[in-house]
């Protein structure tokens, strides 16, 4: 007899990655699918291996406490105070990565039957961990025709008796959108005016190419937040999981809800040990690395913008932040039904491997990450070129 998995595995789905399982009987194929930086010219910054491994040397390899080592959350406030983030060590725990500090949170919060919102498109680890905790899927828009900028009136509309807590990616993946701050600002008005926890995802907030980014935090004021961020993208080390949460808990309004988070923190032991004694050096050490690595992206970025904004039946927005653009594709114009359809297409007759809108939720779009080199990056739109110019229709 055949063990059937739990239904919460059902409507589980992970476009990026599993577009992959597609492209692995091409040869040449142009990965434009991932935000991984280490697999292109993008390396780690020594300093922080250096860190690694003396500590792994001076034998710091069994348990951490389950909140994170000391000198690592020290260091996250005072990165954090640099940002107009009140917070003290005690407000802050360490996660392996964004992803688990995510599920911890939304975990603690909300019962099977309620809701979170969350922006649309979006990220889609948090459409699957709608499955996996029976909670109700609740999505607000961002609006294409304003940058994609959260929308306030919709936010307002998908606000119920039934919601706990706000979603704000920020940047944004998958748009490479920046918040502005008045819409930040009015998005704590209706979370202060509903009673709702903010989540704020600013793991990308280092990498802003052209506008100043707002910390969620930095605004809440009496509206409780708790903002997610890591090594992974800014310091170029997503495969070492290095995150962290930190509470705004403005007069105690989230006091008991943090206790069960940090029940289920302490269930789960700790984040891996040595790899902790990177976040001191990256964010209180040198930051040369930076600089350099959001040249490099602007320059990708606003290629990218130029050449997709070129090519028939596409149409791009500006990109502010992180490393990925999101164009629309003016489906009438081709012979393809879906956006899925479109990349699949693309990845068979072009071997350039995109992620569809759909798995972010917004058909009729692509997402993009500009992360290769210029010679990778020109030689896959060239062909992303061929492909739309092959099909188009007036």
């Amino acid at each position: 007899m055949a063990i059937i998995p739990a239904t919460r595995t059902e409507n589980i789905e992970y476009a990026i990655r599993d577009i992959v399982v597609l492209a692995q009987k091409y040869d040449n194929v142009l990965y434009l699918n991932i935000g991984d930086p280490n697999k292109s010219d993008f390396h780690t910054p020594k300093h922080m291996i250096d860190a690694v491994v003396d500590a792994m040397a001076k034998n710091f390899n069994g348990y951490a406490p389950a909140e994170g080592i000391l000198e690592a959350r020290e260091a996250i406030v005072a990165d954090g105070r640099k940002k107009n983030i009140p917070c003290t060590v005690d407000d802050v725990i360490i996660t392996t990565g964004v992803s688990e500090a995510i599920e911890l949170a939304l975990s603690a919060l909300v019962n099977p039957g309620e809701n979170f919102l969350t922006p649309n498109p979006g990220y889609p680890l948090y459409t699957a961990l709608v499955s996996k905790l029976g909670t109700e899927l609740n999505p607000y828009e961002l609006s294409e025709n304003n940058g994609w900028q959260p929308d306030l009136d919709s936010i307002r509309k998908a606000i119920n008796d039934k919601t706990r807590a706000i979603i704000v990616i920020n940047p944004n993946n998958p748009t490479g959108s920046v918040c502005d701050a008045q819409i930040l600002k009015g998005i704590l008005d209706l979370a202060g005016e509903h009673e709702l926890v903010v989540f704020a995802d600013e793991i990308y907030d280092k990498l802003v190419f052209h506008e100043k980014h707002t910390p969620l935090a930095a605004l809440a004021g009496d509206v409780p937040v708790i903002t997610f961020n890591g090594l992974s993208k800014s310091y170029l080390v997503p495969g070492w999981r290095m995150g962290w949460m930190m509470f705004h808990n403005p007069n105690g309004l989230i006091s008991d809800y943090i206790d069960g988070i940090k029940k289920l923190v302490r269930a789960r032991l700790c984040a891996n040990h040595p790899l902790q004694y990177a976040i001191k050096p990256a964010l209180l050490g040198q930051q040369d690395h930076l600089t350099k690595t959001v040249d490099k992206l602007r320059t990708r970025g606003e290629y990218t913008e130029q050449r997709l904004n070129a090519i028939p039946g596409l149409s791009c927005n500006h990109i502010n932040g992180a490393f990925y653009a999101f164009p629309t594709i003016e489906l009438a114009h081709f012979k393809f039904e879906t956006d899925k359809d479109f990349v699949i297409s693309l990845l068979e007759e072009e071997q350039v491997l995109c992620v569809h809108g759909s798995g972010f939720g917004r058909s009729s779009a692509f997402r993009i990450v500009f992360l290769p080199p210029m010679d990778v990056l020109k030689q896959a739109y060239d062909r992303l070129e061929e492909f739309c110019i092959r099909h188009y229709k007036a």
